[in-house]
């Protein structure tokens, strides 16, 4: 198995803070331990459904609340967005248009667009207005509609395309206010999480968290301002929309 990666951080200033939502999961507890590992913030904050402030992506007086604390405990260099929807139990992504569910739509669009969407509205303004501070959420490869050859998985796919779709917008309306800021999509490629586990097919390079995270963070630390807006995989390379 490959060994977790080095990543460099130095591009950020140190002073600030890094803060993960969703600290709770496989990816953004690796995230947290990885932040905490490196040392080069003056602090580091996991948000998530078990920490206080509670965040919940469904929540949004909730979200608020743990934005407006990160905001309050330091500069908000480096914000990770690692939550996420794809299947709950034993359901799994519809195979066939005939399997679509209004319920289970209007969820992977709440945790997977709508959410996060949110979370920009209240986090983004909190962002340095010199100096590089990263916004950054996870979607996937799937999300993408020029990559789309197999079909398949129609909420997960159209709700990450959302998904991608609000980091877009909202990374230029960003730029005016804060031109070092950069909010962008990554795919964290398949890891090894309860989320993925029953899609893990043989053969498919499956990461560890530490190692997802680890690549995450050498990708964030290597982004430069016009780098913002866009869609990257855990190599740092583009992905088409």
């Amino acid at each position: 198995m490959d060994e977790t990666p080095v990543f460099d951080l130095q591009s950020f200033d140190p002073s600030g803070i890094a803060v993960v939502f969703g600290a709770s999961g496989g990816i953004g507890s690796a995230l947290v331990a990885a932040l905490n590992d490196v040392d080069h913030f003056d602090a580091v904050i996991g948000l998530g459904r078990k920490s206080d402030p509670r965040f919940d992506l469904l929540e949004d007086a909730q979200m608020k609340q743990a934005v407006d604390f990160a905001a309050a405990s330091g500069e908000i260099r480096l914000a990770i967005d690692a939550t996420g929807f794809l299947h709950i139990g034993d359901d799994r992504p519809e195979k066939s248009w005939s399997e679509l569910d209004r319920r289970s739509l209007e969820h992977a669009f709440a945790v997977n667009a709508i959410g996060p969407a949110l979370l920009m509205k209240h986090l983004l303004p909190h962002l340095p207005r010199t100096g590089k501070s990263v916004f950054a959420t996870l979607s996937a490869r799937v999300g993408s509609v020029g990559d789309n050859r197999l079909g398949g998985w129609y909420g997960y796919r159209a709700s990450k395309a959302a998904l991608n779709q609000f980091v877009r917008t909202a990374s230029i309306e960003l730029t005016r206010r804060a031109p070092d800021a950069l909010c962008v999509a990554l795919h964290p490629g398949t890891v090894a999480t309860d989320l993925s586990a029953p899609f893990a097919k043989t053969g498919l390079k499956v990461h560890t968290p530490a190692q997802a995270a680890g690549h995450l963070l050498g990708v964030v630390g290597n982004l430069t301002k016009g780098d913002t807006g866009q869609f990257f995989d855990w190599r740092g390379d583009p992905v088409p929309w």
